[in-house]
């Protein structure tokens, strides 16, 4: 890994880049998937199943009795392993709920908030080199709890035209309506355009690859909304000479996994620290089944060494990482200051892990800086909220005239008159 020594501010964003890809040119390709997804519905999405998965499909949905034989393929540990993080899970975004009062904002003027869920929600779950059931249960289990009616899943299947039962296993733990063999931009179109097997959704939600988040921009300017904008995977080790290198190297690697775009940082005001880090990280890497691509990501990874912890704390907050880890002896301190963050993991034995899978938080967060703008997935994200207010006689009589001279001012006189109607109705 590179190591950086004591950089100067002006060399903080530079430094702190995440690995940008031309764009251009794929823009262009999945419009023209879309365009087809759009116009020929089923057909078009069967032909890129056969084009770009190598699977010639009779159906796109998910049988039940294909249902059933991945129950049978799921081993009972797994199985066990998947009721535990879907009851933590569903905990944690249990307590989200939302409680509206009723406010009387001026006497005779009552205003309230209703959180209501998303009738009909898309879920993108990629299968490729790692099929991420656990994102089933990060997503499912929230439209679950917010009431959404509709949790639409789609999922690319193997060449023998089969989803990963674990996939369908986690399914049909938290609560998934429909699911449909379909993989990258033609999963994205059929959720946002509907065809004749996939309903039309209103969000759609999930990771994936270059093409799928493009496609997810794409849709997301007319036809549907999605979770947020998102680029490849990254984590940020915060560690002092307390930290365990040991951990923060695995910490390190099992973000590198992820992706050969993927991006990990170590900031650290420890020069012992971070040479201990690199030298634990070459170890560990060539213990790696998925070395190669680990490698790759490592290229885009830097250990930075910072002169103070002021230091420290500033840098974090300006990278704002999908993950961050305070392997420090203070953290519950330098979390109080932490205010740009997809999800904060506090001491040696937080592990990012956890939170991918069975703590009980959301993995779907912001990347590439967006965590200054966006939230993670949470209960909300299912939820919209409405306004209502209702107003008496006496709450015209004591704001009416403050929104007539408010309407006049902006020379909208319909607006005015809809409030003085009512209030010579009172006077009468």
């Amino acid at each position: 890994m590179n190591i950086i020594k004591y950089p100067n501010r002006t060399e903080w964003t530079t430094l702190l880049e995440r690995p940008h890809r031309d764009a251009s040119e794929l823009r262009e390709t999945v419009q023209t998937v879309l365009d087809q997804i759009r116009q020929y519905g089923d057909s078009a999405v069967k032909a890129f199943e056969e084009k770009f998965d190598k699977v010639r499909l009779d159906s796109l949905a998910v049988s039940e009795a294909e249902m059933a034989e991945a129950k049978g393929l799921v081993s009972e540990d797994l199985k066990d392993a998947l009721k535990l993080a879907h009851a933590n899970i569903e905990k944690f975004h249990a307590s989200q709920k939302f409680e509206g009062e009723k406010v009387e904002t001026a006497p005779g003027v009552v205003c309230w908030q209703k959180s209501v869920a998303i009738e009909q929600v898309g879920l993108y779950i990629p299968g490729g080199t790692a099929p991420l059931f656990s994102t089933v249960l990060m997503l499912a289990t929230p439209a679950k709890i917010a009431g959404c009616k509709e949790i639409v899943l789609c999922t690319p299947p193997n060449r023998e035209g089969k989803v990963n039962p674990a996939i369908l296993m986690a399914a049909k733990i938290a609560g998934v309506n429909k699911i449909f063999k379909a993989g990258g931009v033609q999963a994205i179109g059929a959720m946002a355009y509907g065809t004749e097997s996939v309903p039309k959704v209103s969000k759609i939600f999930g990771p994936g690859n270059q093409f799928v988040m493009a496609a997810k921009q794409q849709v997301s300017l007319h036809e549907v909304a999605i979770d947020m904008p998102a680029g490849p995977s990254e984590v940020a080790v915060v560690a002092d000479e307390t930290a365990n290198p040991v951990f923060v190297a695995a910490d390190l690697l099992s973000q590198a996994e992820h992706g050969i775009d993927s991006q990990v940082i170590l900031i650290t005001t420890s020069e012992a620290m971070a040479e201990k880090v690199s030298v634990e990280v070459d170890r560990q890497l060539a213990l790696l089944p998925r070395k190669e691509i680990a490698e790759k990501s490592l290229q885009y990874s830097k250990l930075i060494i910072v002169k103070d912890m002021e230091e420290v704390v500033e840098m974090t907050n300006e990278y704002a990482p999908e993950h961050l880890i305070l392997a420090v002896k203070d953290y519950m301190a330098f979390a109080e200051r932490v205010v740009n963050a997809g999800s904060v993991f506090l001491g040696n034995y937080s592990c990012e892990s956890a939170g991918d899978y069975a703590s009980g938080t959301n993995h779907t967060l912001p990347t590439s800086g967006y965590a200054k703008a966006y939230s993670g997935v949470n209960l909300d994200s299912f939820c919209r909220k409405i306004t209502f207010q209702e107003l008496t006689a006496e709450g015209i009589r004591i704001i009416g005239p403050a929104v007539e001279l408010m309407a006049a001012a902006e020379q909208l006189d319909a607006h005015k008159n809809a409030m003085t109607v009512r209030l010579e109705d009172i006077k009468n």
